[in-house]
């Protein structure tokens, strides 16, 4: 059997076909061996090998010996029956590797953000237990700068001239500190504060629509919002607290 280019395997009753390449990845392996006809436990039955193992968890074998990498989905729990599963099929460096269960298991991730509105300006401070999602969201993140007249301040698209892109408030690698809105500048001029968020195009002023927006865009990236409170009624400073299982890396051979 071992010349054969196509492989079909029903394990527990689900049905797999693969390459036979990809069952020799391993050749000490059972699955391997399988291939020679030396291994009793795989029954040939009308050209497709049967075992009687748990086809579901098989799924997650065959993907390692397709990519060598160990990648299970978030809600995953079946650590000690997937690693015996490798055992039996004599697939040592995927037992080591399922071994490494703490580095493999989803972690999770909070997200907080105070929002404080002041007159006609808006601020926003964003707090994240994982540097890496608050350094995505900041280059998500655009702040723009220009004068308008009093009297269209509160317009919800900015003038015709020409904004100034600011740069955001970086106070460590955890947080992201920016503002919108406007503040009195001279005469009949203010200076107005737009905020983009990608993948929206648009540039909001008002504080309640780009708090809106991020919230938006935070719980369509995978976060759920978990509380709200005021942490100062007198500054009125709200904060939205959120959190969301983020997958681990896989673990490569």
């Amino acid at each position: 059997m071992s010349n054969r280019e196509v492989v079909v395997l029903s394990v527990g009753g689900v049905r797999f076909v693969t390459r036979a390449s990809t069952l020799q990845q391993f050749p000490e392996s059972r699955l391997a061996r399988m291939l020679n006809d030396d291994d009793r436990e795989f029954k040939l039955v009308n050209g497709e090998f049967f075992v009687d193992r748990d086809g579901t968890l098989f799924s997650y074998i065959l993907d390692f010996l397709r990519t060598l990498q160990v990648s299970l989905p978030t809600d995953f729990s079946d650590w000690q029956r997937l690693r015996r599963e490798a055992e039996f099929y004599g697939l040592c460096s995927l037992a080591d590797l399922l071994s490494q269960e703490h580095l493999l298991k989803p972690r999770l991730e909070i997200l907080e953000v105070r929002f404080s509105f002041q007159e006609m300006q808006a601020f926003f401070r964003i707090f994240g237990s994982c540097s890496t999602t608050v350094e995505t969201l900041a280059e998500q993140i655009a702040v723009f700068m220009g004068q308008q007249s009093g009297q269209s301040w509160n317009s919800p698209f900015p003038s015709q001239k020409p904004l100034l892109p600011l740069p955001l408030e970086r106070p460590s690698h955890h947080d992201v500190v920016f503002q919108c809105g406007t503040d009195y500048s001279a005469g009949d001029q203010f200076v107005a504060r737009y905020v983009s968020i990608k993948p929206d195009n648009r540039k909001l002023i008002n504080g309640t629509n780009v708090l809106g927006l991020l919230l938006d865009t935070l719980l369509r990236d995978g976060f759920r919002l978990v509380s709200t409170r005021t942490m100062s009624s007198e500054e009125k400073v709200e904060c939205y607290s959120l959190e969301r299982m983020k997958r681990a890396a896989g673990l490569t051979l």
